[in-house]
């Protein structure tokens, strides 16, 4: 009989992070996910689709479950179609959870008021002594700062700030927690916002698309660096700079420039130490004193144009030479060098063409035993979305969230020249790049 691990619909981050928590304090039992999931999340299981184990719960046949573990809900009205089973008499229930009251009527629960439901699940992972990995506890770190607003919120005890301590003491990615936490924004900084999109100026720069917009503002106003982050976004360029101008004491003119770049050839923190500042290659900030707007971003714009490192790209990262199928292949024998090269997926091609991709998802799709001697053509997906050796990393990974995808065929003239997979984009921005 099988045991599932399950959670509420539209799950946010500490929902996903506590299913993933459940697989390894109950490593028998198989995470069955919603069908509506948080975008944010979505994004987050996507580029690591192939790092956590789960199943789509609507593909769940729910007479053979013998247990059913619900985790950061105690009511089965958030559980969709799999809330029928709560007219089994012989169905033995779990409930983790850190709201209170609910109608589930477990036989058993850890149903105590913290900030985060995967709070409770570091508890029993430090008592069972089991390791976890940087992703999971990147992951455990994101739910636990969701649901706690980065440990903020009035709900927050002790314990949700010892668990983010341990989960950053087995290497949890804080830069990676930012990258799918966006904080929220009040009247203040939509105000600067819509100005920012009023003075903006548009240019490029080296290939690369460049924004730049120069606001006054009075007095204090929080989280600027979110806003460029959005205007960035709205703006669609790959780096915006914000440069914001105030009045200091005595009549002195400061500017707090603010810049956030989303690929790897504009790397902001160089271009801030320059100017005083500092920062990482995607955000950095500096204070000028007693400088002239226009000056500093004329700054901006002459560091772009000579004074940029060189940065990582697809080339450096992807694999080569590829390893191919021609397209009569037999999907019986596709089977055999997928277990043979303990890979997910590989290229299809025609000659020297590249028609397809096969991956072990699209094994889904037969149902007869003697369809695995039909061609790879007949099942493989023709859909092939590829990637320029002169790309980002950054891209790499948008792309493959974008289109749902484990790898991306690195192309040239026409020519394969290489792959790169999620897991290549997951080393680098793990920072396991080797020197």
């Amino acid at each position: 009989m099988t045991q599932i691990i399950t959670t509420h619909k539209n799950s946010d981050f500490d929902a996903f992070a506590s299913l993933v928590a459940a697989t390894l304090i109950y490593p028998e039992a198989v995470a069955a996910v919603p069908k509506t999931i948080n975008p944010n999340v979505r994004a987050f299981m996507s580029i690591h689709k192939e790092v956590f184990d789960y199943v789509d719960r609507w593909n769940i046949e729910t007479g053979k479950v013998s247990r059913l573990i619900v985790v950061d809900t105690p009511n089965w009205s958030r559980l969709g179609p799999i809330a029928k089973l709560r007219q089994r008499t012989d169905l033995e229930v779990l409930v983790w959870d850190h709201h209170t009251g609910g109608d589930i009527d477990a036989d058993w629960k850890c149903q105590e008021a913290v900030g985060a439901t995967v709070t409770l699940m570091v508890r029993q992972l430090k008592a069972m002594r089991k390791l976890i990995t940087p992703i999971q506890a990147t992951l455990f770190l994101a739910g636990l700062y969701e649901d706690t607003g980065n440990l903020t919120f009035s709900s927050c005890t002790a314990e949700d700030a010892y668990a983010a301590g341990w989960l950053l003491d087995r290497k949890a990615d804080l830069a990676l927690v930012a990258k799918f936490l966006r904080p929220a924004y009040g009247e203040k900084q939509k105000d600067v916002l819509f100005e920012m999109l009023k003075n903006t100026s548009r240019m490029k720069i080296n290939g690369h698309s460049v924004s730049i917009s120069r606001i006054h503002i009075d007095g204090h106003v929080g989280n600027l660096a979110l806003v460029v982050r959005m205007y960035r976004d709205i703006v669609n360029v790959d780096a915006a700079f914000g440069l914001f101008v105030s009045q200091a004491k005595k009549g002195r003119c400061r500017c707090m420039v603010i810049g956030r770049s989303d690929t790897d050839a504009v790397d902001v923190g160089e271009l801030m130490k320059s100017m005083g500042g500092g920062g990482h290659p995607g955000a950095g900030s500096a204070m000028l004193r007693d400088v002239n707007p226009d000056v500093a971003g004329q700054m901006i714009i002459d560091l772009l144009e000579g004074n940029q490192q060189s940065s990582v790209q697809i080339s450096d990262l992807m694999s080569f030479p590829v390893f191919t199928v021609p397209s009569d292949t037999s999907m019986a024998e596709v089977a055999r060098m997928l277990r043979r090269r303990g890979c997910t997926g590989l290229p299809v091609v025609d000659g020297d063409r590249l028609v397809g991709v096969i991956s072990r998802r699209d094994f889904k799709k037969i149902r007869k035993e003697g369809q695995l001697q039909a061609p790879v053509k007949a099942f493989m997906s023709t859909r092939v979305i590829t990637i320029e050796p002169g790309k980002s990393p950054i891209q790499a990974a948008r792309t493959m969230v974008r289109h749902d995808v484990g790898r991306l065929p690195v192309v040239e003239a026409g020519r394969l020249i290489g792959i790169i997979t999620r897991s290549d984009a997951m080393i680098y921005f793990y920072d396991l790049l080797p020197d």
